[in-house]
């Protein structure tokens, strides 16, 4: 599967951290919304964040900049969906473009009572085929 836009944002005054760059935190909860996003999609229905890991930052981003976040499957378990999420800025005024955030989460569908259950192989395919 290809990686998929699920955000696009702009960085406004209120994400800014102590020095005035836009907060990792807050980039950190727009790659979690994404991944979320296409985990809810794929699993096509409840699906909860259990881990977060191997977060980088290596580029900056300005406010008013705008932010795009793609996620792909990066791995499948019985009944987990493991995704990787980048994010990057484009400036306000202009086409270039910065990675500015990476990371990787990992959810579990679940179902009407929120117990674990299995990935649907039919679904996933039809996604990673179309």
């Amino acid at each position: 599967m290809s990686r998929s836009l699920l955000i696009r944002v702009t960085a406004m005054p209120t994400d800014t951290n102590p020095y005035g760059g836009v907060f990792g935190g807050w980039l950190m909860s727009q790659l979690a919304l994404g991944a979320g996003s296409l985990a809810s999609r794929i699993g096509q229905g409840k699906a909860v964040v259990v881990s977060a890991s191997d977060f980088t930052f290596p580029g900056a981003m300005s406010v008013g900049d705008e932010l795009s976040v793609y996620c792909d499957i990066a791995a499948t378990g019985k009944t987990s969906l493991t995704i990787a999420a980048e994010a990057e800025a484009r400036t306000r005024n202009g086409e270039a473009t910065t990675l500015v955030a990476q990371g990787t989460f990992k959810f579990v569908l679940l179902d009407e009572n929120d117990c674990p259950r299995a990935v649907d192989w039919d679904d996933l395919q039809i996604t990673r085929s179309g």
